[in-house]
């Protein structure tokens, strides 16, 4: 990796939740401004249907119009209502597309986050709090994008239209208006000052309410047999608790707001009321006061709830700012976790060792964890295409770290490393770990997984190579036979068999296995054994780490590691 793209992993090189919104609203730019655009109409369409029913009006008690002759007028109405409604369909249709493609771009970013981190990365992370992330910290961006940053510029645009109308009709109402705008937005601001903050720590809570509601359910068996279900509903508990008083001072924030705006914009429009009125009755002789009629008394009071609407909308999706800020921080600073260490150099380019497609070597590699010894300090290793290599060692000795490298879950301090001529991860392989991952579904989806065009027979035959075919024939549904998450209906074994037909199905030339045989019963290992050495007879490349004596007859060599060093046993 280059040394920019170093600097832009460390946590310090991202930018900050509203520049990270920015930028987001930056690449769907379009969309948001057909969106406005769309507002605009609508806000344009209301201004003339506001001016028919005043022509209406008038026409009507003041000119004395018969009801036939006003029948183009009412016909005009009715399309320019029709305008409008086509106009606000558009707008939402405009605003929906933008922040599906946004939230979609989001989740793409938290996902190439989630694989450079590796499983290795995540390992320290609930399920639950990521797929909270996942779901609700993206979504809440949709009332940001949809509905807040359209309305932003929708609440300087169609006010100021309105305003051009009132000032033509009569300056001095258009002045009342113009005074009384600046206040809603003000005392808006000032009362939602604190609403950023009470939505970041509402996504916190709730975040480590599911990562533990979700480890607790998990965990329901161990919690019982050692009787710990009481202290661990208590916790549950108290989570709840501290949920629920974060979620009522978000809501009391809410309100408050909305009836400021309300108070504001009742006060503002009940004075533009009282000047028409005493205008109309002729007690006010100032200004323009004496030229006001009921076409234009009663298109400026039509016209000035109008007004004041923009901004209430403004002030309802204020909260969805409010909401986005506070999740965009728990996503970015989830993303920083997760950020991979700089990676020195991945594949070596010297002329003396250049990379080769038929070998897997290391360099000078270097890997150390934070505050702790050295798991590996200057390993070189050249392993062949096709070799079997077996490592051993003492527990905690650095066997899984080796894998891990080689995998790509986690990058070396110093060193070069290459896997057949390429960075580790980026050519696929087979993996098999101590605690095999199954979801919830048959056995052909959790085997499709990896080859999703796999076909009933091919998806038979691997599961018949790990020895789990007399199992298959006794289940009615075959390899549509359900599973649970984890395993559950399967002994550990079975379990493991199973994860592992998912590399004959892939046929890759590179497998990884960390512990293969570890806590099976016998016959569970004679099968994984057995699918072991057909794999080796089919030239694949195997490294794995084991105690088993039998698979360390199997490997062509082995290595001893421990203490950081890695050598021929």
């Amino acid at each position: 990796m280059s040394n920019q793209g170093a600097a832009d992993a460390r946590p310090g090189a991202r930018p900050g939740a509203r520049a990270w919104l920015g930028q987001l609203a930056g690449t769907g730019r379009p969309l948001i401004t057909r969106t406005v655009a769309a507002g605009m109409v609508a806000g344009l369409a209301t201004i003339i249907q506001m001016g028919l029913l005043a022509t209406i009006v008038h026409r009507g008690i003041i000119d004395r119009v018969p009801p036939p002759d006003l029948l183009p007028w009412f016909l005009a109405l009715i399309a320019v209502i029709v305008l409008r409604g086509f106009a606000q369909g558009l707008q939402a249709s405009y605003a929906a597309n933008c922040s599906r493609a946004l939230r979609a771009r989001v989740r793409r970013e938290l996902n190439t986050s989630w694989r450079r981190s590796g499983p290795v990365g995540l390992r320290e992370v609930s399920a639950g709090t990521l797929a909270r992330e996942w779901l609700d910290h993206v979504e809440a961006l949709h009332g940001y994008f949809a509905r807040f940053l359209p309305q932003l510029a929708l609440s300087a645009i169609v006010p100021l239209m309105i305003l051009v109308v009132v000032f033509w009709l009569d300056w001095l109402a258009a002045i009342f208006l113009l005074l009384s705008a600046p206040l809603i937005p003000l005392f808006m601001a000032l009362v939602g000052m604190g609403a950023e903050k009470l939505n970041q720590q509402h996504f916190e809570v709730i975040g480590r309410l599911s990562g533990q509601f979700l480890d607790k359910v998990r965990g329901l068996t161990t919690l019982q047999i050692f009787g710990q279900t009481a202290s661990a509903t208590d916790a549950l508990r108290s989570r709840s608790n501290d949920y629920r008083r974060i979620t009522m001072k978000t809501l009391r924030v809410a309100f408050l707001s909305s009836a400021v705006l309300e108070f504001f914009a009742s006060v503002a429009i009940a004075v533009v009321a009282i000047y028409i009125g005493f205008g109309l009755l002729g007690y006010i002789n100032y200004g323009p006061s004496p030229e006001l009629t009921l076409f234009s008394g009663l298109f400026i009071l039509l016209l000035a709830p109008e007004f004041f609407q923009p901004i209430r909308l403004l002030s309802q999706h204020y909260h969805d700012r409010a909401a986005a800020l506070g999740a965009a921080s728990e996503l970015l600073a989830r993303m920083d976790r997760l950020a991979p260490r700089p990676q020195p150099c991945l594949v070596s380019g010297a002329a003396d060792a250049p990379a080769s497609p038929d070998l897997i070597r290391a360099t000078g590699v270097h890997l150390a964890y934070p505050h702790q010894p050295a798991v590996l300090d200057g390993l070189d290793l050249t392993i062949r295409l096709g070799q079997i290599v077996a490592l051993t060692g003492p527990s905690g000795g650095g066997k899984s770290t080796l894998l891990h490298l080689l995998a790509g879950f986690i990058h070396p301090d110093q060193g070069e490393l290459s896997v057949f001529g390429e960075p580790p991860g980026n050519r696929p392989f087979g993996w098999l770990s101590q605690s095999p991952f199954l979801v919830q579904g048959s056995w052909a989806d959790n085997l499709r997984m990896t080859v999703p065009e796999a076909s009933d027979v091919a998806i038979a035959a691997a599961l018949r190579r790990v020895g789990l075919g007399p199992l298959l024939d006794s289940r009615p549904a075959g390899i549509h036979s359900t599973v649970s998450e984890g395993g559950v209906g399967l002994s550990g074994g079975q379990a493991r068999r199973l994860s592992l037909a998912r590399v004959f199905i892939a046929d890759y030339d590179l497998v990884l296995l960390d512990e293969p045989t570890a806590g099976l019963d016998a016959d569970s290992e004679v099968y994984v054994l057995e699918a072991m050495h057909q794999l080796a007879e089919a030239g694949k490349t195997l490294v794995f780490s084991t105690h088993h004596q039998a698979l360390l007859t199997l490997a062509d060599r082995i290595l001893l590691v421990n203490n950081g060093e890695v050598r021929d046993a």
